[in-house]
């Protein structure tokens, strides 16, 4: 029989309960599933908790489920430092993600350099390719009949290809970056190893690449760059464009398919979308916050207490995104997707000074997908016969998400 996972001497009794991103009947692949629903049901609960098994290594943390504490513990990176290393140690080094593993100051002088990068302006210029790209996929779909597995088949492509684009690389190789990312993200540790070296050993060509022919594009921008007045190394440019790789990429594509899975699922409210196609930015808004798919950890630096709870220097924060956006202290009427919802002050590019670098590009994507996708494809449905499968984990998602629109 296995050993039941260890509580800490410094957690109590009435402190502890059951979550587990990965293990959990809810959070494990399911037909149909609501793995958003299920993380929900711990606002039922106290505001903060342990669980003895939470994270895919099966490391104890305290779970913090109301959308105050959340906060709380997200803009404060004294208290509760960024530093993880999940990319570096799946093979075997120890770096940081920039600037996503460092705390502040020093995580502030690399978020400045990289902000203007990412800025509304900068967005707006890749709109052009976006959409290009979206209707290439949108009209290769309706080439090859009336279905479509559309994560693989739509989502994914158009994710990567942005990607791609940033990085100013021709996307000939499409789909083999979307099997790194699949490696990456949702498989074991062998696999997430063999395809964290692929992602390294592709990026340290490009860095070579482009100290040797500039051009104009993100990779270039990185290796003339400068932080407090010299050149990056070239440890820190692969650990910027590993963020970008694995932040552009699984979470916007997730994005993406949830919105479809929600609308294929309820034709009302697709017709909604339809008959009033203004409402589009807010509707993905409010669909970011019904289904978010990411859920920031952090370290504790410091004894403290959270919610009457005490936490320990050491001790492992979660905040799952998708118990925060259903809290009905901060949004009325939380399970019901509410197309004009006004002050959706959610989670879904996490808070503070960790918010998402690429919020900006994550939502001109989605927004985009989704325009390109009614301009082109009518009423749509899951196709007979096919049982869409939703998970949680590092990121929650859909996959099997086979749509008809015959």
């Amino acid at each position: 029989m296995a050993s039941q996972p260890k509580v800490p001497d410094h957690v109590p009794a009435h402190c502890v309960g059951a979550f587990n991103l990965y293990k959990s009947p809810e959070m494990r692949p399911t037909p149909f599933g609501d793995p958003f629903a299920a993380v929900a049901k711990l606002l039922d609960g106290p505001a903060v908790f342990y669980a003895p098994e939470t994270t895919r290594d099966g490391q104890g943390a305290w779970i913090v489920t109301t959308a105050e504490e959340q906060r709380n513990v997200l803009q404060d990176g004294a208290s509760y430092s960024s530093y993880r290393r999940i990319f570096s140690s799946a093979i075997g080094e120890d770096w940081p993600v920039i600037p996503l593993e460092l705390d502040p100051p020093e995580h502030g002088k690399y978020r400045s350099m990289l902000n203007p990068l990412l800025s509304p302006k900068r967005v707006a210029a890749l709109e052009p390719f976006v959409t290009a790209k979206a209707v290439e996929l949108i009209e290769g779909l309706k080439a090859r009949g009336t279905s479509a597995e559309v994560m693989t088949e739509f989502a994914f492509p158009l994710a990567v290809s942005v990607f791609l684009a940033f990085l100013g690389i021709p996307d000939d190789r499409l789909m083999e970056f979307v099997g790194w990312a699949n490696e990456l993200l949702h498989m074991g540790p062998a696999e997430r190893t063999a395809a964290a070296h692929k992602v390294l050993n592709f990026l340290e060509g490009m860095i070579a690449q482009r100290k040797e022919e500039p051009a104009d594009d993100f990779m270039t921008f990185l290796v003339q760059a400068q932080v407090e007045g010299r050149p990056l190394t070239d440890q820190e440019i692969r650990s910027i464009a590993v963020l970008l790789f694995i932040g552009g990429l699984d979470t916007v594509a997730t994005a993406i398919g949830l919105d479809l899975y929600f609308l294929a699922r309820n034709p009302d409210r697709q017709q909604e979308l339809r008959d009033n196609p203004a409402i589009l930015p807010s509707a993905v808004e409010e669909m970011l916050r019904a289904f978010p798919s990411v859920t920031p950890i952090r370290t504790a630096t410091r004894d403290m207490d959270l919610g009457g709870c005490p936490i320990k220097k050491g001790d492992l924060v979660s905040c799952p995104s998708m118990a925060s956006s259903r809290d009905p202290a901060e949004f009325p009427d939380p399970n019901t997707i509410d197309f004009n919802r006004e002050d959706n002050r959610h989670t879904a590019f996490s808070y503070g000074p960790h918010r998402c670098l690429g919020s900006h590009l994550a939502r001109r994507e989605i927004i985009i997908a989704l325009n390109e996708w009614f301009a082109r494809i009518p009423p749509f449905r899951i196709k007979e016969g096919t049982a869409p499968v939703t998970f949680g984990g590092f990121v929650f998602g859909v996959e099997n998400l086979v749509i008809d629109w015959s």
